[in-house]
């Protein structure tokens, strides 16, 4: 416990001063919130409903900085680390190569659950926003979000060949999810055909999870989606163990 300690300190020092991770994480996210709630602050998402824009848009935002950490961090990460034999050399040391593994996760986890908290901190002083339904059930859909896209991330870093595969593969994971699957445009407003398209997208189901705790809706109504998480969780851990490169 005490070498992990040790290593999350110096990565995530690390991580700070490539600022990239701040940037896309926690001020990409705060910055998309103000903009929207200044805009539509008090105003209907869409004609016919009685959901204001930013309860809509609050769980599909908190998302942005899991989706950066998860499907463009984590990637170049591990792949760069397997380039510069810095995994093959943890080989010979007392530290498991998981160990450095388990860092670079939970790193990615602090600026997510940060941007979360800052987020919510920013609404809640600014937008008179509130969680309608149950914080538990935000959390913990919040929280398999967050497993989701980190082992699709894991999984792309570890079976990519090199590290300039990682980041095409990476790119074209991020940025039609942060772009379509409502972490930036809302789902609602979308046309029927696109809805449809980006309903195959992973976020698009994690988006749905998040809106029901936040409006309050049954659990009934997003098991489908919570499913579809699991699975998709379940699949690409156990390619991740299969078939990850550690050199």
């Amino acid at each position: 416990m005490k070498t992990f300690c040790k290593m999350l300190k110096t990565e995530f020092k690390l991580s700070l001063r490539g600022m990239d991770m701040f940037i896309f994480s926690i001020c990409m996210p705060l910055v998309i919130l103000v903009v929207l709630g200044l805009v539509f602050n008090g105003k209907p998402a869409y004609d016919g409903t009685e959901y204001s824009f930013l309860s809509l848009s609050f769980g599909s935002i908190s998302t942005i900085g899991i989706c950066a950490g998860g499907l463009m961090g984590l990637p170049l990460v591990i792949s760069d680390y397997r380039n510069k034999k810095i995994l093959k050399r943890f080989k010979v040391t007392p530290v498991n190569q998981v160990t450095i593994l388990l860092v670079q996760v939970s790193i990615y986890a602090i600026y997510s659950f940060v941007s979360l908290i800052l987020l919510y901190i920013c609404s809640f002083l600014f937008f008179d926003f509130a969680v309608k339904g149950s914080i538990f059930t935000f959390m913990g859909g919040f929280i398999l979000v967050m497993f989701t896209m980190f082992s699709i991330g894991i999984m792309v870093g570890g079976i990519a060949p090199n590290t300039q595969t990682a980041s095409v593969i990476a790119s074209i994971l991020y940025f039609p999810m942060l772009i379509f699957s409502g972490a930036t445009l809302p789902y609602e407003i979308m046309p029927k055909v696109m809805q449809d398209i980006v309903n195959f997208l992973p976020l698009t189901q994690g988006i749905k999870i998040l809106k029901a705790a936040v409006l309050g809706f049954e659990f009934q109504n997003i098991l489908p989606a919570f499913l579809v998480m699991v699975v998709i969780t379940a699949v690409c851990s156990i390619i991740s163990i299969k078939y990850f490169r550690w050199e």
